[in-house]
């Protein structure tokens, strides 16, 4: 395994590689059901979290959904 490091939500984080997007937000806590996830400037369909890896040097921005009215 290597790591790399990547940008999410403009601050820098090491990340172990090979890793899905799916892996990195498990990783953080993040349920990947309540996030909407852009990587390097293109929105990914939650149904490819599970398949899209995560590369060294990615951009991310990671939005978490909240339900309220």
């Amino acid at each position: 395994m290597n790591s790399g490091v990547v940008s999410a939500n403009g601050e820098r984080v090491t990340v172990a590689l090979p890793c899905t997007i799916e892996q990195f937000l498990i990783a953080r806590d993040l349920p990947p059901r309540t996030v909407v996830v852009e990587q390097n400037g293109e929105a990914v369909a939650p149904s490819e979290f599970p398949h899209r890896p995560v590369r060294d040097g990615d951009r991310l921005e990671i939005i978490r959904i909240v339900a309220g009215g």
